[in-house]
């Protein structure tokens, strides 16, 4: 289980993905050895990890949700085979393991068409396909499940401008006392580079097929430094600062912090497929993404036209959540509840 200075440091991470460990140090009130060791500690007992993306939307790309019902049997090996595959960010095995629920990011109708219409319909072990096209996401943010461990002053301190409070002294065991900065911070609230960015002003900006390297990094490890990154591609560290400097400007390239959620207590990890009256859409799909059990809820086509993806403590809570919150919601026609028993792929990285 993460505790409160794990809880913070992927707090930092969520508004600025590439911090330095030093500025993690000061805002939780630990050493930067610390920090580091937390960092890395946390990575491999927790999953977390920082990956870079590129933004698809901007560029006209489709993301899908795909169902697949499978023969018994033969769900794990076709899963494997998708997690292979460029273009796929999830697949989870759901509904007693004979159901893939994947996440297809199609860059091209004819990237679309080749597994919709002729990859996996050629396979005669699935036995039922549907696919549901994303047409609004109500969560384009980091999750609310990870953004509560700050204090606002601790927020200010990640903000432009914001000033570090004086470090206090050492205790035993490389943690800080806690102190109250001599100078009042103004909570002006965070930037938030993970997520969508203003435009700067100009022509859009589009990656380049040089930029592939670098983005191939990035989508390893959102935080190898620029001179790691510059080492691995051979370009000079100046030119990797600019040039992720300008993609994230263009709102192009985002970084996700990735967390296996059975850290923070949450065991059970549902879908929600979801059938509410169109009039009432935008209103149950901005409700749903208040929720703090609800990291993703999106729009999509098909006779379900709300999905959510949500995590629990247990199934009691999740008992209460379909009978309490999930219930009251206006304009619900139903609700299917598709239970995930495990994750190959997740944010784009295979587990």
């Amino acid at each position: 289980m993460l505790d409160a200075i794990d809880r913070q440091i992927v707090h930092v991470l969520t508004i600025e993905p590439r911090v330095p460990f030093r500025t993690i140090a000061e805002v939780t009130g630990i050493s930067d050895q610390t920090a580091a060791r937390r960092y890395r500690r946390l990575a491999e007992s927790a999953g977390l990890r920082v990956l870079g993306v590129i933004d698809g939307s901007l560029l006209g790309w489709v993301n899908w949700f795909v169902r697949l019902q499978t023969m018994p049997g033969a769900a794990d090996t076709i899963a494997e085979a998708l997690t292979r595959r460029a273009d796929t960010k999830w697949v989870q095995l759901a509904s007693g393991g004979t159901e893939i629920i994947c996440f297809l990011e199609a860059r091209t109708p004819e990237q679309r068409d080749a597994l919709l219409l002729r990859g996996l319909p050629g396979s005669r072990r699935v036995v039922q396909i549907s696919a549901h096209s994303i047409l609004h996401d109500f969560t384009p943010g980091p999750w609310q499940g990870v953004t509560q461990a700050l204090s606002a002053a601790q927020v200010a301190v990640l903000s432009p401008g914001g000033t570090i409070p004086p470090r206090p002294p050492l205790l035993l065991g490389g943690s800080r006392s806690p102190q109250t900065p001599s100078a009042p911070l103004t909570p002006s609230g965070p930037q938030t580079p993970s997520g969508p960015q203003t435009p700067s002003a100009g022509p859009p900006l589009t990656p380049q097929h040089e930029d592939e390297p670098l983005l191939a990094e990035l989508a390893r490890d959102g935080r190898s430094s620029n001179a790691s990154l510059a080492a691995a591609i051979h370009w000079h560290e100046s030119t990797v600062r600019r040039r992720i400097d300008e993609l994230r400007r263009a709102g192009l390239l985002q970084f996700e912090v990735d967390l296996d959620t059975r850290g923070l207590g949450m065991n059970v990890h549902t879908v929600f497929w979801l059938s509410v009256e169109p009039a009432r859409l935008d209103e149950v799909g901005r409700t749903l993404a208040g929720h703090p059990e609800v990291p993703f809820a999106a729009a999509t086509t098909g006779p379900a036209n709300l999905v959510a993806s949500a995590h629990f403590r247990d199934t009691q809570h999740l008992y209460e959540y379909l009978t309490g919150e999930l219930a009251s919601l206006p304009g619900m026609r139903s609700v299917e509840t598709a239970p995930i028993i495990r994750t190959l792929k997740r944010t784009g990285s295979v587990r």
